[in-house]
C-alpha cells in the first residue's frame, strides 16, 4: 500500500514576536499581516512602520509547543501516527485511513476545515514521502494530493529551501544559480554532495523516495485499535456507554481473530471544541470479554465531560498477550471460579491500582518460610499455581495460616518413643489432647544456599487434630547436642 504523509504546519491567528540580542523579531505572521507585506525574521520596528495597527503577541516557545502537540494528538482522529514536525508542523502518515473519511481529498478537506473552525490556519499537502510532502505544504499555493509519478514535476518549481535545508546552504545554492528544486536533478551526486554535504544530498533523495525517512509517531501505535464516527455530536452518558459497547465488540473480535487478549485498553474521545479526553483500564490476566471490559469501563466513564459534544470514540489495546481459546469444563465449577476470579482482581486493580495487588506464588525452595512469595497479581503467569506445589510423601498438605516464626510448645506428657507428638501440651495458653496425627514429613535445611536462615537441625512435620477439632501443623527438631524441641508452624484452620 502507498504511504501517505501530510505535513500540517499551524499558524497563530495574529503576529508573534521573540527577542533576539536585544531586537524583536516577528516569528508567525498571519494571512492578514503576510497580505500587507509583513513576514517573518523582520524586526517589530520595520512592522510596525509598514503597518501600524498590526497587533502585536509576545512569543512562548513553550506554550507554543505543548499546543502544537495536543493538536497532534487531536490529529489523532485521522490515524493513530501523528508526530510534531519543528515548531510549526505535524506529520501524518494516513496510510489505510483515508477510505474511512471518502478519499485522501476528503480527508484533507475535512482537516482544514476543521482546524478553520477551531480558529488555525492550515496549509496542507500530501504526498508519498514526508520531504515532498513538507515541501509541498510550505511552497506550493494550494492544497495538493500528489501522485509518486507525479512528485518529480510537483516539487521542481518549489525553491530548494523545500527540502529542509539550512539557511546558509539554500543562500549557497542560490547564489550559484541553483533556486529550484528542479535545478538539482541533473547535477551529479558526488561532486554534490562532496560541496554542500551529503546530509543536503540526502534530503533531495528524500524528497524523490530514493531514500526512505521513517516518522516516529508521537505516541505508541497500538496494533488493535476500533473507530466510530458520530453524524452528529453525542453528548449524553448513554450514547457514550452505547458507542464503547459496539467498539468492545469490535475490538473483541478482532482479538479473537488474532488469539490474543487484551491487558490495557484506552479509550480516547474527541470533542467538537478540539479538546481530547482519554481513560484507560487495564487487567490482571489477558482477556478479550466484551461484558467484562464494559464493566471496567463504567466507573472510568463517570470521569468523562463530554462538553459540547463528542464526535469520534476511538479504542485501542496497546497492550496484548497471546490468549488462546480456552477448554471448556463440562461441570463448569473450576472455569467459573477462574473467571470470576479474573474479573475481580481487574475491579480492584482498576479501583486500587495493580501495584497494590499482591498474591502468594510458589518459589523455588522447599523450605515452609521460603516456599513462596508475595507477587503482583499482574506479574502471575497464567498456569495454575497449584501444578507448582504438587509433590511425594505422606504430607504435602500445607496449612491455610503459616506462623511467620514457629512457636514453641509445652509438653505436658512425654514423647513418644517413635518421635510422634506428645499426646498433651499445651501452646498460646490452652491445651491441646491429641486425637488424630499424620506424618511425618522430614524436611532439612538447604545446605547449598548460603543465605540460608533455618540455622536448627532436620525437622520432622506432623498434621495433628485435638479433640476439639483444631487442626495444626508441629514439627520436631533435632540435631546437635541439645535435645529435640517442639513447634507450632502453622494452622490447617
Amino acid at each position: 500500500m502507498r504511504r501517505r504523509t501530510g505535513s500540517v504546519p499551524s499558524n497563530h491567528p495574529f503576529v508573534l514576536t521573540a527577542d533576539s540580542h536585544g531586537r524583536r523579531l516577528l516569528t508567525t505572521v498571519d494571512g492578514a499581516a503576510a497580505a500587507a507585506g509583513l513576514s517573518t525574521g523582520i524586526s517589530l520596528a520595520d512592522a510596525q512602520t509598514l503597518v501600524p495597527d498590526v497587533i502585536v503577541q509576545p512569543d512562548d516557545p513553550a506554550k507554543t509547543a505543548t499546543l502544537l502537540g495536543r493538536l497532534a494528538d487531536w490529529c489523532g482522529r485521522y490515524t493513530p501516527w501523528t508526530s510534531v514536525d519543528g515548531e510549526d508542523g505535524i506529520w501524518l502518515d494516513t496510510a489505510g485511513c483515508a477510505h474511512l473519511f471518502g478519499g485522501e481529498e476528503a480527508l484533507l478537506t475535512d482537516l482544514l476545515t476543521r482546524l478553520s473552525h477551531l480558529g488555525f490556519s492550515a496549509q496542507a499537502a500530501m504526498a508519498s514521502t514526508p520531504g515532498a510532502a513538507w515541501a509541498l505544504s510550505r511552497f506550493a499555493d494550494e492544497t495538493v494530493i500528489v501522485e509518486g509519478d507525479e512528485m518529480r514535476r510537483w516539487i521542481a518549481s518549489l525553491p530548494v529551501a523545500g527540502l529542509r535545508l539550512t539557511p546558509e546552504v539554500a543562500s549557497s545554492l542560490s547564489r550559484l544559480g541553483l533556486r529550484r528544486i528542479g535545478d538539482l536533478y541533473s547535477l551529479p551526486r558526488a561532486p554534490f554532495a562532496a560541496r554542500f554535504g551529503e546530509k543536503t544530498a540526502r534530503r533531495l533523495d528524500q524528497a524523490l523516495g530514493r531514500v526512505s525517512e521513517p516518522i516516529s509517531p508521537r505516541r505508541y501505535v497500538a496494533p488493535f485499535r476500533s473507530r466510530l464516527a458520530f453524524a452528529e455530536p453525542i453528548g449524553h452518558a448513554d450514547d457514550i456507554t452505547r458507542g464503547l459497547d459496539h467498539l468492545l465488540e469490535d475490538l473483541c473480535d478482532q482479538l479473537s481473530r488474532a488469539a490474543r487478549g487484551g491487558r490495557r485498553l484506552e479509550l480516547t474521545l474527541f470533542r467538537i471544541d478540539g479538546s481530547v479526553q482519554e481513560v484507560a483500564v487495564g487487567t490482571a490476566r489477558a482477556t478479550r470479554t466484551a461484558r467484562h471490559l464494559a464493566r471496567l469501563f463504567q466507573e472510568r466513564l463517570t470521569t468523562l465531560d463530554p462538553g459540547f459534544g463528542v464526535e469520534t470514540m476511538i479504542l485501542s489495546a496497546p497492550a496484548t498477550e497471546k490468549l488462546e481459546a480456552d477448554q471448556t469444563i463440562l461441570t463448569g465449577e473450576a472455569g467459573d471460579a477462574t473467571e470470576s476470579m479474573g474479573a475481580l482482581l481487574d475491579r480492584l486493580g482498576n479501583r486500587l491500582g495493580f501495584g497494590r495487588l499482591h498474591s502468594l506464588q510458589p518459589a523455588e525452595s522447599h523450605l515452609p518460610e521460603s516456599a513462596q512469595r508475595l507477587m503482583p497479581v499482574s506479574l502471575e503467569r497464567e498456569e495454575p499455581a497449584v501444578s507448582r506445589w504438587e509433590g511425594e510423601g505422606p504430607c504435602v498438605e500445607r496449612p491455610i495460616r503459616l506462623l511467620s516464626d514457629p512457636e514453641r510448645m509445652t509438653l505436658m506428657t512425654p514423647e513418644e518413643g517413635d518421635g510422634a507428638p506428645p499426646s498433651v501440651f499445651r501452646w498460646r495458653r490452652q491445651l491441646y489432647q491429641l486425637r488424630r496425627i499424620e506424618g511425618p514429613e522430614r524436611i532439612a535445611p538447604e545446605w547449598w544456599r548460603q543465605d540460608q536462615s533455618w540455622t536448627g537441625g532436620t525437622r520432622d512435620y506432623w498434621r495433628i487434630e485435638d479433640a476439639e477439632g483444631r487442626r495444626l501443623w508441629l514439627y520436631r527438631e533435632s540435631g546437635g547436642a541439645e535435645e529435640s524441641r517442639w513447634f507450632v508452624h502453622g494452622l490447617f484452620a
